[in-house]
């Protein structure tokens, strides 16, 4: 009796993750053949890079904020909270601001999202050595930081959002919008490798994860390294992020819904929960814009519902106290 419950756990977790992957599987599908017009050789070349983007930002999304989730031990909080977001806006705007929207436009897409790219990393890297160091400063602080850097780099963009050309402004605030419609299939290479390495790096130590969400004693207890363990999960949250954000834009409360999904259908496990999530991003991102941009041609809204159905989930959450 006793080796009934791990069993049965087991085939259940198989089961929802054996479903997801039909699902996904399924709207990949959909994806690529509803309202097909024309021969296979206009159609795959058009839509399979946009395919493989939306899996990427997706898959990168979901594993990113379970990870943080695990560190900072509260389900209701997502990399976002950092500044990441802030950030990407704030530099946007300061390219738009020195630049010019026709100028920024020409510049090598290789080389912007580089050099996105580099600075929400490099921005991680400085606040995760200066605040996780041998001081012994803990999460709490480092995620109260980021939130106080979060601010000022909306201040920061908002004042030169002020002083903008309107023509600047408008074609800035096509660039502060996630959008599914304009990924640049160059870059799915390099986002494609970066997220993929990270994410196998994180399947591989899903036990280790599973310890650390104990808590820092016990983890520290049985083994852990907590403060470099930390500080790697850190860093490569900020890898995950800041390739999707560069590649699509700002998804806030995207991987706080798909997270919460997981936990709901496979439980707290890291392995299951980290597929689990991957999965129903899938579904949810690539679904909707088939459903969206095929069947409503309202293909550039899917980022404005993702963050509208978020926002409510996180607003469910926040008030039902759900937190670890």
């Amino acid at each position: 009796m006793a080796d009934a419950a791990p069993d049965r756990s087991a085939r259940r977790e198989t089961i929802v993750l054996a479903g997801l992957a039909a699902a996904a599987l399924a709207c990949a599908v959909l994806y690529m053949t509803i309202g097909v017009r024309g021969g296979w050789a206009f159609v795959l070349p058009f839509r399979a890079p946009k395919l493989a983007g939306m899996v990427v930002v997706a898959v990168a999304v979901a594993f990113s904020t379970v990870v943080f989730q695990t560190v900072t031990r509260n389900r209701i909080l997502t990399p976002a909270i950092m500044g990441f977001d802030s950030l990407y806006v704030a530099i946007q705007t300061a390219l738009v601001f020195v630049f010019g929207s026709r100028v920024l436009a020409t510049l090598d897409a290789d080389w912007r999202f580089i050099g996105e790219t580099s600075a929400m990393v490099g921005f991680s890297v400085v606040l995760f050595r200066w605040l996780l160091s041998e001081h012994g400063r803990g999460i709490h602080l480092l995620v109260l930081t980021g939130v106080v850097f979060g601010m000022l780099f909306r201040s920061l963009a908002s004042m030169l959002q002020r002083v903008l050309d309107p023509n600047e402004f408008s074609a800035l605030q096509d660039l502060l919008f996630a959008s599914f419609n304009t990924i640049d299939a160059g870059l799915l290479g390099v986002t494609g490798l970066a997220s993929g390495v990270c994410c196998a790096w994180l399947l591989s130590i899903h036990r280790t994860l599973d310890v650390l969400s104990l808590g820092r004693d016990a983890a520290v207890g049985l083994g852990v390294p907590h403060a470099r363990l930390v500080t790697r999960l850190l860093f490569v949250v900020a890898v995950l992020v800041s390739a999707s954000t560069a590649l699509v834009g700002p998804i806030a409360f995207f991987g706080l819904l798909v997270a919460n999904l997981a936990y709901l259908a496979v439980g707290h496990r890291h392995r299951p929960a980290l597929v689990a999530s991957a999965l129903i991003a899938v579904v949810a991102v690539v679904g909707g814009q088939a459903v969206l941009e095929h069947a409503l041609k309202l293909g550039g809204v899917l980022g404005v519902v993702i963050e509208f159905v978020g926002g409510i989930a996180f607003i469910v959450l926040l008030m039902r106290g759900i937190h670890r």
